[in-house]
């Protein structure tokens, strides 16, 4: 059985930035809960980052794995530290838990996966992925976001099929 690594908020914990979470219950999430697939893990916490805690938005036009973006609060505080910090321990968890898929927040400047905010706390969003997205597919891990839990099924399905290669299917593009 495959394990997913998954965004504590989405599991319920009340971990956000706000101090609040932001619950799955019920469908496929809630089987997979039931199966004990669900591996919960938030990076910004395990990354030293207090609940609650100031927003934060990434800045720069690169990569904040390469070091050429960064993520500040809305008051200038760089925290980039802790979220790379807790993008490895994500990393670390997802491995130890033999997770090759996991679903994470969207939006979130570790957790997004098709959208992230533009740096400036006006809440616009842009395409882009977080810095835990960034590492955990930088490593072959597959994410998805709480939006795309019917993708998310199918690629479970093929990862258990018994044709399947034992790495299994090529990632889609993105």
């Amino acid at each position: 059985m495959e394990r997913i690594l998954v965004s504590s908020c989405l599991m319920g914990r009340p971990v956000r930035y706000d101090g609040r979470a932001k619950p799955m219950e019920a469908g496929l999430f809630g089987r997979w809960r039931a199966e004990g697939r669900l591996v919960p893990f938030c990076p910004e916490v395990a990354g030293g980052l207090p609940v609650p805690r100031p927003p934060a938005e990434i800045v720069g036009s690169g990569s904040v794995l390469d070091g050429t973006a960064r993520i500040v609060t809305a008051a200038g505080e760089d925290v980039t530290d802790a979220f790379l910090r807790g993008a490895r321990l994500a990393l670390d968890a997802a491995r130890r838990a033999g997770a090759r898929v996991a679903l994470l927040k969207e939006g979130s400047p570790s957790c997004g996966s098709h959208r992230v905010y533009d740096g400036t706390f006006t809440g616009t969003p842009i395409p882009g992925a977080g810095v835990t997205t960034a590492l955990l597919e930088r490593s072959g891990i597959r994410v998805f976001s709480e939006d795309d839990l019917d993708a998310l099924e199918s690629f479970l399905i093929s990862l258990e099929s018994p044709r399947a290669h034992p790495d299994g299917p090529e990632p889609a593009p993105r």
